[in-house]
Formats: structure tokens, C-alpha cells, sequence
């Protein structure tokens, strides 16, 4: 983990300073590209190479992070074996699932997105990305160092490995079965990492379908609002 430094202050690196109208450009451009992501479960057998999954990995280290702690980690599998045995072991999880563990409610809030205990995806993707989360940091010598804001960073990570992902033109589903513990033994990562989610990654089928569920977003002014300086909001 980054070490912990006295502050130093560093001018501003990599400063952007763009005009408003540039910025909405950009901004514009971002959001019309993301409009463009689906999760899919049908999978194409083009290979992707390895360097296009470092490489967006990187692009999420760069994330912001509580502490500056950084308590992500990303198992990257590509191995057939492996997928076989994260399936298997993810499938046994699911059929607990939909068997009962998940109760009604849950299972009619997924039936328009068509999911079921079946996991092909997951050996039918060329790669996995196991995302953890670090609990708490180890010192060189074995003593715990605690995280801040651990979920909130690795969120905001995973996000960010998401959008790399799309951007190189790939697509991604999110699975989280549910335990998932089964996952530290088979990547034998410790146990201060619990997993979060593993993402399968790849190009879509020639035939890939995605739910219609999945295409209705809700409208901005469902998901914000503004709150702007007006004559309301003076003081007396």
C-alpha cells in the first residue's frame, strides 16, 4: 500500500483547462458513448488481448480512493480451467439462489432482465476480472492497517474499469454471486480481500441480445436536481 508520507504539496499536474464550450463538447461526447454501454451475456470467441485488460485495470488504479489507500485488487483470468471452476463454483451459489434463498420479490424484480442460475458467460467470455476489496491494509510485517472508505472507493474504481472497458469496445456483464468466498480460495488471494464482483469481459456474439427492461433509463429529472443561488435562498 502507498506509503504514509508527511504532506507534501505538488503544483498541479496534468492541468485541463478547456472553454465551456469545449467542455460540453466533451462532456456531451462522454455521455453519448456511455449511452452506448450494455451488459451483454452472449459472447464472441474473437480473443482480447491481454494488454487491452492491463491497460484498463491501470486506467481504474488511477481512481480516487479514501486515504489514498487504494484497497482495490483485480484478478484478471483468462485460463480455461480456472473459468470452468469459477463457474461451477458460482453456479452452485446461484441455484441456492434462485431455489429459494432470494425470495420472491427479488426474483419477480429480475425476471424482465431474464437472468437465471445458468452462468455460461462465464466460461464463454475470454476473461474474468475478479474484483476485490482490501478490508484492511498489511504492513511488511504482518500488522494490520486500517482502510477508509473501502466500498465507496472500490465503487468508484469499478466504475472507472467499466468505462476503460467499453472505451476499448469491449463489453462487460457484472455478476455477484452471492457468497462469495469461494473466490479467495480459488485465486488464493488472503483474507483481508473479499471479493465484490466478478466482471466477464469480451466482444459481443454476432447474435447477443440484451433485455428491453435494460433499455428504459430513468429520465434526468428522475435522478436529479439543482439547487442554484436564487432570491429563495438569501439570507433575511
Amino acid at each position: 500500500m502507498p506509503s504514509p508520507d508527511p504532506y507534501t504539496p505538488l503544483t498541479l499536474p496534468d492541468r485541463r483547462d478547456l472553454t465551456d464550450g469545449d467542455g460540453l463538447a466533451e462532456v456531451r461526447g462522454y455521455r453519448d458513448l456511455m449511452r452506448k454501454r450494455h451488459s451483454i451475456r452472449d459472447y464472441s470467441d474473437r480473443p482480447v488481448p491481454e494488454e487491452i485488460i492491463t491497460t484498463a485495470i491501470e486506467a481504474a488504479g488511477t481512481a480516487p480512493s479514501g486515504a489514498n489507500q487504494q484497497p482495490w485488487f483485480f484478478a484478471a483470468i483468462s485460463d480455461p480451467a480456472l473459468k470452468m471452476k469459477i463457474r461451477s463454483a458460482a453456479e452452485a451459489e446461484e441455484e441456492k439462489f434462485y431455489a429459494g434463498r432470494a425470495g420472491d420479490a427479488w426474483l419477480a424484480a429480475l425476471e424482465p432482465i431474464g437472468t437465471r442460475a445458468e452462468k455460461p458467460h462465464l466460461t464463454q467470455a475470454p476473461w474474468l476480472i475478479v474484483i476485490f476489496a482490501q478490508r484492511y491494509g498489511l504492513a511488511p510485517n504482518g500488522t494490520r492497517q486500517k482502510h477508509y472508505y473501502v466500498p465507496e472507493s472500490v465503487g468508484i474504481a469499478t466504475g472507472m474499469l467499466i468505462t476503460a472497458l467499453h472505451k476499448a469496445g469491449l463489453y462487460c456483464l457484472t455478476h455477484t454471486p452471492n457468497p462469495m468466498g469461494f473466490l479467495n480460495a480459488a485465486l488464493t488471494r488472503p483474507d483481508n480481500e473479499k471479493p465484490m464482483m466478478i466482471l466477464a469481459v469480451g466482444h459481443a456474439a454476432e447474435d447477443a441480445t440484451v433485455p428491453a427492461a435494460a433499455k428504459v433509463k430513468k429520465p434526468l429529472d428522475e435522478i436529479m436536481a439543482l439547487y442554484q443561488a436564487s432570491e429563495d435562498w438569501k439570507e433575511d
